[in-house]
């Protein structure tokens, strides 16, 4: 009996807060509202506009984003060409979970200083978001015509076309993001999603493992690289795959899944109803019920193994 393993989904485009690196697995890049360039756009702007943004980035350190929010915003008031702190009230926005909002306030930074290359790049990835994809190609596009080495840019450009199936240039820009960000994992991941769907399976490999190379705690990566190794019949390796997925990330009921598959290639049974068990309670959580039958299913084919004389 085949028993299919969970196809990877291409995941939703979010913009969040980071530090110095690419965020999750699919995200568009943004840079951390600390970063220090940042406040140099304001130098001769009224001081209090100036005080109101440094408010809200102390704010969005100690993670009380609505506070940072309301701050940002006065400064915009104050100064409408503070193009900083319309940069930031989109990463807040963007934060809580409010699109529009926050494309918008990246569009207005935009305006008030048309050189701001990562404001460029973040507003391209609200309109990825949204599969805006003409106006997020342009914008992109700009923000690489302003700062060729802006390796966010880049990397959403690399989603962009990941987006539109053209996966031969989402592999060059994830290539050119990874020689620019070199501690940044998702654009190896992305790369080996695309390598992936082109039937390139060794490339996809060496693209997730450069990926938990750089982070070793990339679940996805992991799980990705265990459903390879899985395909080629090689359960011990995916096994390990499957177990450093989990424990990555404990809620990864694909990570459990996965490693029932793998045991019961290996004829370790017990252990194979064990994790698939696991999986079944977490898929049911999660609400995931297609998938909670699936496990239920192997879990009742790895017990019935379990009870036939070997």
């Amino acid at each position: 009996m085949r028993v299919p393993l969970y196809k990877y989904r291409l995941p939703a485009l979010v913009i969040i807060l980071v530090a110095q690196s690419f965020l999750s697995a699919s995200s568009p890049a943004t840079a951390s509202p600390g970063d220090p360039r940042l406040p140099l756009l304001a130098q001769y702007v009224d001081s209090s506009a100036q005080d109101y943004l440094t408010q809200g980035l102390q704010a969005i350190q100690v993670a009380r984003v609505q506070d940072a929010i309301a701050l940002f915003r006065k400064a915009t008031e104050l100064d409408s060409n503070l193009a900083a702190a319309h940069y930031n009230l989109g990463l807040a926005l963007r934060q809580i979970g409010q699109l529009q909002p926050a494309a918008d306030a990246f569009y207005k930074a935009t305006q008030a200083d048309p050189q701001f290359a990562l404001a460029y790049a973040n507003l391209g990835g609200s309109l990825l978001e949204g599969s805006n994809w003409q106006q997020a190609n342009d914008y992109l596009q700009r923000a690489i015509e302003l700062d060729p080495k802006l390796g966010v840019a880049h990397y959403n450009l690399g989603l962009l076309r990941e987006q539109q199936r053209d996966w031969d240039r989402a592999i060059a820009s994830f290539k050119k993001a990874m020689d620019l960000s070199k501690n940044a994992p998702e654009p190896a991941y992305h790369m080996g999603i695309c390598y992936l769907q082109q039937g390139k399976a060794d490339k996809a490999k060496d693209a997730f493992r450069k990926a938990v190379k750089i982070n070793p705690k990339y679940s996805d990566a992991h799980y990705n690289l265990g459903t390879l190794l899985f395909s080629q019949g090689k359960s011990k390796d995916a096994l390990e795959a499957f177990r450093k997925s989990a424990e990555a990330n404990t809620n990864n009921a694909n990570a459990y899944y996965g490693a029932g598959l793998a045991f019961i290639q290996l004829r370790q049974y017990p252990e194979a109803a064990q994790v698939l068990q696991y999986a079944r309670n977490l898929y049911n959580a999660q609400r995931n019920f297609q998938w909670a039958n699936n496990a239920a299913q192997l879990l009742q084919q790895a017990q019935n193994l379990n009870y036939q004389p070997r």
